[in-house]
């Protein structure tokens, strides 16, 4: 396993830290879980009183579903697209672009097969995931997050997301 997966999976952020990073409500974030759209990895509910963690790629592909949405895709296409990103390595991630003409999604991961959609006439808007991790990774530093293995909370994940620059080359 890679130290990055590691240090991802040490740290938990709870529901409102969660939305907080994503612009979330926490009605989205919970009816998101209970229909199975973006369910935490970190730690699932487990009854009344338990808590949901979400790691970082949770929260990363949480903010990906809101701008989806907000831009007019279909909730059939997201859940898709996030099935294809769920799929993915984390460093994966950062270098695809999502293009959408409103009702498909495709994924480039080079600025000629964003070219090529765009002459095409297929792609009205784009998600730059490096620059949605990037967003996340700034709002998560302010946030508290849950070491898993002890339950301590921690003030902020700044340590957990410098390990992740520094591993990124950042």
């Amino acid at each position: 396993m890679e130290k990055d997966q590691v240090s991802s999976q040490e740290l938990g952020y709870r529901g409102a830290s969660a939305c907080s990073a994503a612009g979330i409500s926490y009605r989205q974030l919970d009816y998101w879980a209970r229909t199975g759209l973006v369910e935490p990895t970190v730690r699932g509910a487990s009854g009344s009183g338990s808590s949901r963690l979400y790691g970082f790629k949770d929260i990363l592909v949480l903010k990906i579903v809101k701008r989806l949405l907000d831009t007019g895709v279909s909730l059939q296409n997201i859940r898709s697209a996030v099935t294809h990103l769920r799929e993915r390595g984390v460093e994966d991630l950062a270098r695809i672009t999502l293009m959408s003409d409103g009702a498909s999604i495709y994924e480039c991961t080079s600025s000629e097969e964003i070219f090529d959609l765009l002459q095409g006439g297929q792609g009205v808007f784009g998600i730059a995931i490096g620059k949605v991790w990037n967003e996340v990774e700034g709002s998560l530093s302010h946030l508290q997050a849950e070491n898993v293995s002890d339950g301590a909370i921690t003030p902020s994940a700044s340590d957990e997301l410098a390990a992740r620059r520094k591993l990124r080359g950042a």
